[in-house]
């Protein structure tokens, strides 16, 4: 190749682009959350959902205003290693991908118990831990075909998961009482549900991790990110609306909007929503598995990782060493009940992410000349945010986090002994 660096192709234009904090955001959460912000904040709750939006918009900036410095795959690893050097670097983008890695198989289990309600033999253990299996492998082998291919599943997946929300958005207009009131909360109960608001956003920033495959990172990154934060803020604040508008008389079931969607559109809408969260939690999964290889790919083109990890398909140029550690940890997470502890960790671990990124953004303007109030208000903002949420979680996810830790620093510094080289051909 005459010396050319092996890299995958730039083929994603921005839709393919917004794809993926898209269904960073829509996970299972968007299901759970109308009922128990209804719950807690009466039918002042639509309003809340625009607050929380508005709260987390300038993480979502840092992350917009990081990511139009750079057109690599790696994300945080990139901002964090401009900012504060190699080493801070690696341990954000390390932390991001080991945990996500076990969140993506701990969420296929829930997808899996949604499927379970129009399949009822999935209800069985050994069953059900086939399908984890099962669907985990199939998402390695589809990223491992190429980042085409990826796209148009993912693209096919949230169309799958967002148009029954949409119906059942509009069906509010008919079956339910469009005025659903307001009422101020009392602030004691606001404040249980902020926490709740934050994690509704999480997710975005997975976007970042694949931007080396791209077309212009650099403009349809930022504007992914927050196009995205915004959309996702009112799909929010029009399903809560429409499950007000409908009644919330199921507000204690598992699957709430399940009930309402019952009630507006018969049993059809009970499994069109079952359905939906399925795939809703499929795609999130999915969206994962496609950004994080790039993540490792990334970090080992930096030195960071083993150079095991820069392998690319022959046929494909997809990052298939990267791919396929990744899906076999997931499958082998998938078959092992017992690891809601990572799971949670999983969480605390990308605040630690974020708290590197929003800190690196002052740092990285401070360098460039730039005086920004603005940036350095939302970026400080987003420190503190961060700081506050990690405060509520326990010893059990600290000591899991410390475990990532330590097990990616033996992998850093066996990474530094190696020769450094350009990413190679794998067998696949």
């Amino acid at each position: 190749m005459n010396g050319e660096k092996l890299a995958p192709p730039r083929t994603v234009g921005f839709w393919g682009t917004s794809l993926f904090p898209l269904n960073g955001m829509i996970g299972a959460g968007i299901f759970a959350l109308p009922a128990v912000l209804v719950a807690a904040v009466g039918n002042f709750a639509p309003w809340m959902m625009l607050l929380g939006g508005i709260m987390f918009m300038p993480m979502a900036l840092v992350y917009a205003w990081l990511a139009g410095r750079f057109d690599h795959s790696g994300g945080p690893v990139l901002y964090g290693e401009a900012a504060f050097g190699r080493f801070v670097g690696f341990q954000a983008g390390w932390s991001r991908y080991a945990s996500a890695i076990v969140t993506g198989a701990a969420n296929t289990h829930v997808m899996i118990a949604y499927l379970a309600v129009v399949f009822p033999a999935l209800d069985d253990p050994t069953t059900a831990s086939i399908a984890v299996a099962f669907v985990l492998a199939a998402t390695t082998i589809i990223n491992l075909l190429g980042m085409r291919g990826a796209i148009g599943t993912l693209g096919a997946m949230t169309f799958i998961k967002v148009v029954p929300l949409i119906i059942l958005v509009l069906s509010a207009l008919f079956a339910g009482n469009p005025a659903t009131g307001f009422a101020l909360p009392q602030f004691s109960e606001v404040e249980t549900v902020v926490l709740l608001l934050f994690y509704a956003f999480m997710g975005f920033e997975s976007v970042t991790e694949a931007a080396g495959e791209f077309r212009d990172p650099r403009r349809d990154v930022p504007r992914a990110i927050v196009s995205m934060v915004l959309a996702m803020t009112v799909l929010y604040v029009a399903i809560i609306w429409a499950y007000l508008a409908i009644g919330p008389g199921t507000g204690n079931e598992k699957n709430a909007l399940a009930g309402t969607a019952r009630v507006a559109l018969g049993d059809f809408g009970s499994i069109m929503i079952v359905v939906a969260a399925a795939f809703s939690i499929g795609a999130n999964t999915f969206a994962g598995a496609t950004t994080l290889p790039r993540l490792s790919f990334g970090m080992a083109e930096r030195g960071m990782l083993p150079a095991w990890f820069m392998g690319l398909s022959k046929r494909w140029l997809t990052p298939a060493n990267s791919i396929v550690f990744g899906g076999v940890a997931s499958v082998a997470l998938g078959l092992w009940e017992g690891f809601e502890v990572l799971a949670m960790a999983g969480t605390l671990v990308r605040l630690v992410t974020y708290v590197i990124c929003a800190a690196a953004l002052p740092v990285l303007e401070r360098r460039e000349g730039m005086n920004s109030p603005f940036h350095l208000a939302c970026a400080a903002f987003a420190v503190i945010s961060s700081l506050w949420v990690a405060t509520h979680a326990d010893a059990n996810a600290y000591l899991v986090l410390a475990g990532i830790l330590v097990g990616g620093t033996v992998l850093y510094f066996l990474a530094a002994r190696e020769t450094p080289v350009t990413p190679t051909l794998a067998e696949s």
